[in-house]
């Protein structure tokens, strides 16, 4: 199976040298990395090319690094019922920087690529309806970026008084408390209430 996606990589990285950066082959998956920018063009070739029919698009996400230059990775997932073999294809993204739609190619990746807007930030340009697709009306930040903060920055909830539903600033309704994290084997060098005969060692019966 390896021997089969090596080769499969080898094709489609020499039928586009330009386009296609390179690729690897991990736990039996295959692994395309493509320029941003030439994204519709590999799509089009894995889906017209008799090597690869990868003409089921099965999945489009992202991954968050945001120490990295070109911060995201935008990555589509591929299946060639033909073949019997699918392939992940990994485009390099900058945070600021939008990345064609393809939807010209895969009608399918409506949604999926509005999910990716949504949750990473990520604009797909010629996309004909790049809007929110999970969060709320009026959602702040994209969820699944690494520096978003666990709570978010509003919180919803429906007003009796109003009624309707209003958006208001979060609030902790408890502090994070503070834990010594002391393992419960070793014991502790304070005295818990109850515990002070066990650590004067009287008792009945001594």
């Amino acid at each position: 199976m390896d021997e089969t996606l090596d080769r499969l990589g080898r094709t489609i990285a020499g039928a586009m040298p330009s386009s296609v950066t390179g690729y690897a082959v991990a736990f039996r998956e295959l692994t395309v990395t493509a320029q941003a920018r030439d994204i519709v063009a590999v799509m089009r070739y894995l889906r017209d090319d008799p090597n690869c029919q990868f003409v089921n698009l099965t999945d489009i996400t992202a991954v968050d690094w945001p120490g990295r230059e070109q911060r995201f990775d935008v990555v589509y997932h591929l299946l060639s019922p033909k073949h019997n073999v699918r392939v992940r294809v990994k485009a390099p993204v900058a945070e600021d920087a939008p990345l064609p739609s393809i939807i010209e190619v895969f009608p399918g990746a409506d949604w999926f690529e509005r999910e990716t807007y949504d949750l990473y930030g990520i604009v797909f340009t010629g996309h004909p309806d790049m809007r929110r697709i999970l969060t709320d009306y009026g959602f702040e930040g994209h969820p699944l970026r690494k520096d978003f903060p666990l709570t978010g920055f509003v919180e919803v909830r429906y007003d009796d008084e109003l009624k309707r539903v209003v958006y208001e600033p979060v609030r902790l309704t408890q502090e994070f408390r503070n834990f010594d994290f002391l393992s419960p084997w070793e014991g502790t060098e304070y005295v818990l209430p109850g515990d002070e005969k066990a650590k004067s060692g009287g008792g009945q019966g001594a």
